[in-house]
């Protein structure tokens, strides 16, 4: 990885430790042709790690994210951070952050934000994804929800990864496990690699 790049990334407003994302750049760098598809981008560190890779392959990354914060971002929960608060509205709103994210690490041909519902998306994509980061809202209904709405869109020999996946229950919350071992379960998909949270399957 560019180490420009990584210095931004490392230095970039999220959650996703270093060697995490480092993992997700390898996997998505690693991915058949076709596009990349991440679901919850925040501030855009993830979106840096595979923008990179992006950016190497020639390709794109679609970010899609609501940019109103999930549920432990809200105020009240563990995760807030008060100052992404828009003061007009009221509401989270880290698309700012996101753009600016971008614009600095100089990806925006190849970094691609949608912005919307996750499902509602899902439900109207038509292009089949080469890669798919799942790391949106970890409540039990839209991360299911977002795996139900894209992996049928990730093709054969297509590479699936997914954040926050902890065995035990004391160190997160049971969502993301519970796709992760959907995914194993399904038959259509074989881990390929973890690191940390971080999760890598591959599609049969």
């Amino acid at each position: 990885m560019d180490p420009r790049l990584r210095a931004l990334a490392e230095a970039a407003r999220g959650f996703m430790p270093v060697d995490e994302g480092l993992a997700l750049y390898e996997a998505a760098l690693a991915a058949p042709d076709g596009p990349l598809l991440e679901v919850g981008s925040y501030c855009g560190r993830s979106a840096l790690f595979i923008g990179a890779a992006a950016a190497e392959r020639g390709g794109v990354l679609f970010a899609v994210d609501h940019h109103r914060g999930s549920e432990e971002n809200q105020p009240g929960w563990r995760w807030h951070e008060p100052d992404l608060v828009d003061p007009h509205s009221g509401l989270i709103d880290t698309l700012p952050h996101f753009r600016r994210t971008v614009f600095e690490a100089g990806l925006e041909d190849h970094v691609v934000a949608v912005v919307g519902d996750s499902p509602r998306l899902a439900a109207l994509w038509g292009t089949s994804l080469a890669f798919l980061f799942i790391d949106g809202g970890h409540g039990a209904a839209p991360a299911h929800a977002d795996y139900e709405g894209w992996t049928p869109h990730l093709a054969p020999g297509g590479i699936l990864a997914i954040h926050d996946v902890f065995d035990d229950p004391a160190d997160g919350g049971r969502p993301p496990y519970e796709i992760y071992l959907r995914a194993l379960d399904s038959g259509d998909f074989t881990e390929t690699g973890r690191t940390g949270s971080l999760r890598v399957l591959g599609r049969r």
